[in-house]
C-alpha cells in the first residue's frame, strides 16, 4: 500500500491510512475505512483540509475483494456471506446443517498467508443463523500472487467447507435386552429423547426386540421398511465385536459393517454398518447417560445423509477424549 496526503475535497472512495479523532479524543472514523461522499462532507464540516490515504499497489488486491473472492471459494450448501469491517467476511448456516470441513486443505490455504480461515469443528451440528466461519484479510491488502495460489488451490480441490444441510430426518430406534425386550425402552427412552432434542430429531419410529439373532434382524428389517435416515440400536450389553449378538444380526439382515471400535471415550464400542444408505450404529453403554459420547460426534453427519467412512471414524482421536 502507497500512502499519501490528499485533499479532503479529492479523497471520496479512497482508504484512510489513520484514524481520524474528534477534537476531545473522540474517534470520528476509524483507520482502513473507505472514504464516502457523506464522509467528505463530514470531514469538511470537522475543518480538515487534508487527510491521510492509502491506494492499492501494482500486484496487490484490496481486503474486501480479497475475503469475499475467498468466501465465494470457501464453501458450499446452505451459506451465506456477510461482509464486516475491517477486510473480514462471515459465512451462516441458512438452516440447520452439518459442517464438512476438509482440514488438510484449509491448513494449507491458511499456510500461504494471504487471508486467514477459520471454521467450525469437522462434522459440528450447526444451527439456522450460526456462524459456521470467517475469512480475515491483512490490513489493507493481500498480495496477489500469494492470494492467487489460495483461489487456485480452492478451486482446483474443491470447497474446503461444506455446510450439508439436515432436512427432515428420520430417526429409528431399537431398543434391545437378552431377557426382557421393554427394559432397553425403559432404561434408555428418556436419555434418548433428551440426546436427539440437540438435533432437533426426535425418535420417529420405535421397536423392541429380545437380544437373540433372529430377532433383532427381523426388527431392523421391520424398521427399513420406513426409509429411516438412521437407525439406533440401543442395547444394554456390551458387543465383544461384529461377531456378537448384533453384529451378526445387522450382518444377517444384510447389512455391510462399516467399523468396530471408535477412538472415543465415551463410545468405544461403536459398531457402523450400513444397509443400502441407511446407517446402523451400535453404541453400548451410550444411552446410559446424555453427557456428550461418539453418539453425539457422528449423528450430524448421517442425519445430513453423508456417508461416514470407517477411516473418517478411525481420526476422531484427535479430540475424541470428551470426558
Amino acid at each position: 500500500m502507497r500512502e499519501q496526503t490528499v485533499a479532503v475535497s479529492q479523497s471520496s472512495g479512497r482508504v484512510l491510512s489513520s484514524t481520524i479523532f474528534r477534537i476531545g479524543g473522540r474517534k470520528l472514523l476509524a483507520k482502513g475505512h473507505v472514504l464516502s461522499e457523506e464522509d467528505v462532507r463530514l470531514l469538511e464540516t470537522e475543518g480538515l483540509a487534508q487527510v491521510g490515504v492509502s491506494e492499492l499497489e501494482d500486484g496487490e488486491i484490496g481486503e474486501d475483494d480479497a475475503v469475499s473472492q475467498a468466501s465465494r471459494e470457501l464453501g458450499c450448501g446452505c451459506l451465506e456471506i456477510r461482509l464486516a469491517a475491517g477486510g473480514r467476511a462471515n459465512l451462516y448456516a441458512t438452516e440447520n446443517c452439518c459442517v464438512l470441513v476438509d482440514d488438510e486443505l484449509l491448513k494449507q490455504i491458511n499456510s500461504l498467508a494471504s487471508v486467514a480461515i477459520a471454521t467450525l469443528e469437522n462434522f459440528a451440528l450447526a444451527k439456522a443463523g450460526i456462524r459456521v466461519a470467517t475469512v480475515k484479510s491483512a490490513p489493507f491488502a493481500v498480495l496477489a500472487p500469494q492470494f492467487e495460489a489460495a483461489i487456485n488451490m480452492l478451486r482446483e480441490r474443491g470447497p474446503t467447507l461444506q455446510a450439508r444441510p439436515i432436512r427432515d430426518p428420520l430417526l429409528a430406534v431399537l431398543y434391545s435386552d437378552a431377557m426382557n425386550s421393554e427394559r432397553a425402552r425403559q432404561l434408555f427412552e428418556g436419555i434418548m429423547f433428551q440426546r436427539m432434542e440437540r438435533f432437533s430429531a426426535p425418535p420417529a419410529f420405535v421397536l423392541t426386540a429380545q437380544e437373540e439373532e433372529t430377532v433383532v434382524a427381523r426388527s431392523l428389517e421391520h424398521l427399513m421398511r420406513a426409509n429411516p435416515t438412521v437407525i439406533l440400536v440401543a442395547s444394554t450389553t456390551s458387543p465383544a465385536g461384529p461377531n456378537d449378538v448384533i453384529g451378526r444380526a445387522m450382518t444377517r439382515m444384510g447389512c455391510q459393517i462399516e467399523r468396530f471400535l471408535a477412538p472415543v471415550e465415551p463410545g468405544n464400542l461403536l459398531l457402523l454398518g450400513y444397509k443400502g444408505d441407511v446407517p446402523i450404529i451400535s453404541a453400548p453403554g451410550c444411552f446410559r447417560s446424555a453427557k456428550p459420547n461418539v453418539v453425539d460426534l457422528i449423528l450430524p453427519p448421517l442425519l445430513a445423509r453423508y456417508r461416514l467412512s470407517g477411516g473418517e471414524v478411525a481420526g476422531l482421536g484427535h479430540g475424541g477424549l470428551l470426558a
